[in-house]
């Protein structure tokens, strides 16, 4: 599996389509996060924009392959395992970026309550929007793997259910992400910090349905 991780990350570094979702992050960050700002309010804010930068890196991942080379990949190794090395190489990415961009939001944000009144633990803080970008890498993961071919081949229908899906997973309470980056924002008002650890598990637990589906479906569609 690992030599099929590589092969898929090294396809997306070198088809450069990953700069459109890296950018438009870069973006979302130097426009939302700034020094001086509190901790808390800053790292729900980086973790929540992780979520559809994960789900638009899974799109490019399951579909950046011509499709001739993915039939050998695919009769090398298996559908269901290039699949999931696809998979594995969109979520490694989106991960990457979560860890740089929660650096830098401790790096630079004030570790104060929303009124600046009540310290936060830097350490404490970080951990949790850690585990924050960890749900929202997860359910972005899901939705993109849910919107993409084997399930959905459309473009148009793919890429509007997609948007659409990361939108609500970040406003609805059912969702994992929903619940992580509340939690945060939420916190930030008296300075506590809550660790999204149920989130965590049931992101996990949804990921690792999504993806043993999505690969299941992609042997029979091959």
């Amino acid at each position: 599996m690992i030599p099929l991780v590589r092969y898929q990350s090294a396809l997306l570094l070198r088809s450069q389509r990953w700069l459109g979702p890296v950018l438009l992050y870069a973006a979302f960050m130097g426009i939302g996060v700034q020094a001086g700002e509190p901790v808390l309010d800053s790292l729900g804010y980086a973790a929540a924009g992780l979520l559809p930068v994960a789900a638009w890196l899974v799109r490019i991942c399951v579909t950046q392959e011509p499709e001739a080379a993915r039939t050998c990949a695919a009769a090398a190794a298996g559908p269901a395992r290039v699949h999931l090395a696809s998979l594995l190489a969109a979520t490694g990415s989106a991960a990457l970026l979560g860890l740089a961009s929660t650096a830098y939001v401790a790096a630079v944000s004030d570790p104060m309550s929303g009124d600046h009144k009540a310290a936060v633990p830097l350490g404490s803080a970080t951990v949790a929007g850690l585990i924050a970008t960890g749900v929202c890498v997860l359910t972005g993961v899901v939705v993109g793997a849910l919107g993409s071919r084997p399930v959905l081949h459309g473009r148009g229908w793919s890429l509007s259910l997609t948007a659409l899906a990361a939108l609500l997973a970040l406003v609805l309470s059912p969702s994992p992400a929903q619940y992580a980056v509340f939690g945060l924002v939420s916190g930030s008002r008296t300075g506590a910090v809550h660790l999204a650890v149920l989130p965590l598990a049931a992101a996990i637990i949804l990921a690792g349905a999504a993806a043993a589906g999505v690969c299941a479906l992609s042997s029979r569609r091959r």
